[in-house]
């Protein structure tokens, strides 16, 4: 399983709990003493020693000065620094996140040796997702079907949202005569109010559209519902040494957006904080369990991606980046597509395992 190579000697990998790896090994006495110069250089260049000018300390008056350790521990990572990249290449060990490293043996003229403890991609072992997601599609959905009610109470809704509110007194009202105040002032439904919304050509026109918008937002419940229950079963089925590194990942996300939600609101983290009587940290230990499921789920479904070929399109990816970085400038290029990449991969992921013609080619052209 362990290579050598003129950078590192002595491999041992040993496989941990929660998808972690030990490796113990050491940098041989020649290499680890070709960063000498460089850690003097360094060391130099950040002490001041009086009568000396900060760079040009002679070496002995220099080692004299703050002794040979912090000398041996600059150049320990210096050559940890270029070994370990290898090592990981080298013996194939996908390696996430930063690894914790510890020199157990360091003296002058000898082989450094250290001890690491990384975490690695995880194994994952997958069900049968295609049976699984067969059984799930099977399942009849629930008829699909748009009432004149159900399209009459959202035009209500759409009045209701363009109510003129500059001259009225809510303080005043209780919430029956709020409620009437708010039905009398509804803008009257006909064409030019429809055309002031949107692309509509009269209020038949919206009448028609609106109904397909429903319709659609009743498929696509029915398709979450779906893919919610195929997500329950993957997981359950699925077996996943979940490192923790994943988890606090995934926690992170969720307080950002929690952070982000409150401040759209206009509502300060430590106002709500106090409101709640909880913590962040009580807080994200509330969500982990959440965070759990979202980080096993996407290693599911990086997996069957793996398995079954499917890429997305990058022209589909560029796109969709440079529409959301036109929505936030600041965002950094490379993070956006990853997150696009991430997103187009797990629908091409979920219309593969529903039957969709368009995965299916897709991943069979490739």
């Amino acid at each position: 399983m362990t290579k050598a190579s003129p950078l590192y000697e002595k491999i041992d990998i040993k496989k941990l709990e929660k998808s972690q790896v030990e490796i113990t090994g050491q940098i041989p006495a020649d290499e680890f003493a070709k960063y000498r110069a460089q850690a003097l250089k360094h060391i130099n260049e950040e002490v001041s020693i009086k009568g000396f000018r900060k760079g040009k300390v002679p070496e002995q008056t220099l080692i004299s000065q703050v002794g040979i350790m912090p000398i041996l521990e600059e150049m320990a990572e210096l050559a940890l620094s270029k070994a370990y990249p290898h090592i990981v290449i080298d013996n194939k060990i996908d390696a996430i996140g930063r690894p914790e490293i510890k020199i157990t043996k360091m003296a002058e003229g000898n082989p450094l040796e250290f001890n690491i403890v990384t975490t690695v991609v995880p194994e994952v072992k997958l069900p049968d997702y295609k049976a699984i997601s067969k059984k799930v599609s099977a399942k009849k959905d629930e008829p699909v079907t748009v009432t004149e009610k159900e399209v009459e109470e959202a035009i209500t809704e759409v009045r209701k949202s363009r109510v003129d509110h500059s001259n009225h007194s809510h303080e005043s009202l209780s919430k029956e005569d709020h409620d009437k105040l708010v039905e009398e002032s509804m803008p009257e439904l006909n064409n030019e109010f429809v055309q002031g919304l949107g692309d509509f050509t009269d209020v038949e026109d919206f009448k028609t559209k609106l109904r397909e918008n429903i319709k659609s937002d009743k498929e696509r419940k029915n398709l979450d519902k779906k893919r919610s229950e195929l997500i329950e079963e993957l997981v359950s089925g699925s077996t996943i040494d979940l490192p923790d590194i994943l988890v606090q990942s995934e926690l992170s996300r969720i307080e950002s957006q929690f952070i982000y939600d409150l401040e759209q609101v206009g509502i300060p983290l430590d106002d709500y904080l106090k409101h709640i009587k909880k913590t962040i940290d009580g807080l994200r230990k509330e969500w982990t369990p959440q965070a759990e499921k979202k980080a096993k789920v996407q290693l599911i479904l990086n997996t069957i991606a793996k398995e079954e070929n499917i890429v997305p399109d990058q022209k589909r990816v560029e796109q969709e980046a440079s529409f959301i970085l036109a929505q936030h400038k600041d965002a950094d290029l490379e993070r956006v597509k990853v997150f696009v990449e991430t997103m187009l991969t797990n629908e091409k992921v979920f219309e593969m395992l529903e039957g969709k013609e368009s995965a299916a080619k897709e991943t069979k052209d490739k």
